[in-house]
């Protein structure tokens, strides 16, 4: 028996260590960079348990179900707060554009897989591949496993699951680079400059954060700076994002708006780096910062969740004069936003504050819980909301004695809708903290995966010998109508603005390293708002388009 006959055995009668490997090996190949783009985790894993699936290894369904089941749990979580906030407020706009870019995925992955007469089953692996949504893979599976979709005389599941692994693996990569292609191409084929207009919306906003923030402090020597009003200057110098403290005579005091600086007055500031060169520092001499004034020490996130928090922008809630506490990032989706005094914050927006501790534990009376103070997760909602996905999943209406349901994967996408949305509105119910969930959602995600790929390691060579480059070719249609067919949608109809469009198109392909891309070549977060607005509705639609596409 040779060495590799050895290894093969081993990695077969030790299934835990095999999948592992397996893992840690597609984390490793996911960093493998093409020019500026990596795979990721996913490509990475899927290659590699392509592999072994020439040599017949197997995940067991069990452990596959299960990955399966924390993973689009956890993406109706996500989705949950955002889903219904944004549909509320802006989503209108959003919601018809993740629609679109999904109808027009759809229709060209059905006339494909009829064109190429695509066996039963390549069509769903085709969408699901093409635009790189797992949760259409994993929806259109599942409707497969629990037979609310008929297959045809002669077919197997075995064999419908294994072709929609196989179109999936094939066209997987090419969506990747696909959408990243073409994302990197519209602008230029539109005629506009990421980045110009990315600073025309910053401009008017009328500020661009960014860079280390720091505390500094200056003592009044100006005989300038005591003319203006307490009030004038700090509309001049100072902002809602920012901390500016008086101290005289070695007392901290709060003047009134209609008072004036006094020479010998300290001014401690606390900010980030374009706010000490808005002028600052004309006032007088830059003194060494008191050990009072040192706010880095508490840094924490807060989870907006309160009612009156909602909607209102940074500048409304000034928690800069009001609490003391800067706000250092904003994170909506796990992506950061551009700050300024007008961003509007939604449901479950994470900001980074640092300040007092004592100011921090107030913000949980005006904006939500400390997520520092979420250490657990609400296991027992956690464990019943599954269970009650997978009961709604295996409820059907006879229709002509066709059972029509939702699957396991709309059950839990619906339940685990239902209970990030209770969490949004009461936080002491269902506490899942992004750690937490991000670790279950992506290690979900890549047993799943793994399944798929050794699920697909036998096929796969045949299905690309046959079908292999037309099927590239409609991948590559799939990705690029789409997003052009989208921008177009999104300025003649919905009239949103470049910079926004751009981004929303990625999130309605959820591609999150299109995403990277257009943020780098705006030199600007602010595509990422339009991101947020459709990637919660895309996460629901192309879930549910897995099942519909198996019954086209």
């Amino acid at each position: 028996m040779n060495a590799g006959s050895l290894v093969l055995d081993f990695l077969r009668t030790n299934p835990v260590f095999t999948l592992f490997v397996v893992l840690g090996c597609g984390y490793l190949v996911g960093r493998v960079r093409i020019g500026p783009i990596s795979l990721g985790p996913v490509a990475g894993a899927l290659l590699v348990s392509l592999f072994l699936g020439q040599y017949d290894f197997k995940i067991t369904p069990g452990a596959q179900s299960v990955g399966f089941a924390l993973f689009i749990f956890a993406v109706g979580y996500q989705a949950g707060p955002r889903f219904f906030e944004v549909l509320r407020t802006q989503g209108v706009q959003y919601l018809l554009l993740a629609l679109f870019v999904a109808a027009v995925g759809i229709v060209i992955s059905i006339a494909a897989g009829r064109l190429l007469d695509l066996p039963f089953g390549g069509t769903a692996g085709l969408l699901a591949g093409a635009m790189t949504t797992t949760p259409t893979l994993a929806a259109a599976q599942e409707a497969v496993r629990s037979g609310i979709v008929a297959l045809p005389d002669g077919a197997t599941a075995d064999g419908v699951l294994a072709t929609i692994a196989s179109s999936y693996a094939i066209t997987y990569v090419v969506g990747l680079l696909g959408i990243i292609a073409t994302v990197r191409l519209l602008p230029r084929v539109v005629g506009i400059d990421l980045a110009a207009e990315a600073a025309k919306m910053e401009e008017a906003g009328k500020e661009e954060r960014g860079g280390q923030m720091q505390a500094r402090a200056y003592r009044v020597t100006s005989p300038e700076a005591c003319k203006p009003t307490i009030g004038e200057l700090r509309g001049r110098l100072w902002d809602s994002l920012s901390v500016a403290r008086l101290r005289r005579d070695g007392q901290w005091v709060k003047p009134a708006d209609d008072e004036h600086l006094r020479p010998g007055d300290e001014i401690h500031a606390y900010g980030d780096a374009n706010f000490f060169r808005g002028g600052i520092g004309k006032i007088g001499e830059e003194i060494t910062v008191s050990p009072e004034i040192d706010l880095t020490a508490t840094y924490t996130h807060v989870v907006v969740a309160r009612r009156g928090a909602v909607g209102r922008t940074l500048s409304d809630l000034n928690l800069a004069r009001q609490h003391g506490l800067v706000v250092a990032e904003v994170r909506r989706d796990g992506l950061p936003l551009p700050l300024s005094p007008g961003l509007k914050l939604q449901r479950s927006d994470v900001l980074s504050v640092v300040g007092p501790k004592a100011a921090i534990q107030d913000l949980v009376g005006v904006l939500g819980p400390v997520e520092s103070d979420i250490a657990q997760t609400d296991m027992t909602t956690f464990a019943f909301g599954i269970a009650l996905g997978a009961a709604i999943g295996v409820l059907a209406i006879n229709v002509g004695g066709v059972p029509i349901g939702v699957g396991l994967a709309g059950g839990l996408l619906a339940s685990g809708i239902l209970v990030g949305w209770l969490n949004a509105t009461r936080p002491t119910f269902g506490k899942f903290p992004e750690a937490a969930r991000w670790i279950l959602m992506e290690f979900g995600l890549m047993i799943f995966i793994v399944g798929v790929g050794l699920q697909a390691g036998g096929q796969v060579v045949e299905t690309f010998a046959t079908a292999g480059p037309a099927l590239i070719a409609a991948a590559l249609l799939v990705v690029a109508t789409p997003v052009l067919l989208g921008y177009a949608f999104g300025r003649k109809v919905l009239r949103l603005p470049p910079v926004l469009l751009i981004g929303a198109i990625t999130g309605a392909m959820t591609s999150a390293a299109a995403m990277s891309l257009v943020n780098s070549e705006a030199n600007s977060t602010i595509p990422a708002l339009g991101y947020t607005g459709t990637y919660a509705f895309a996460n629901v639609i192309l879930t549910v388009a897995g099942t519909l596409v198996m019954f086209a």
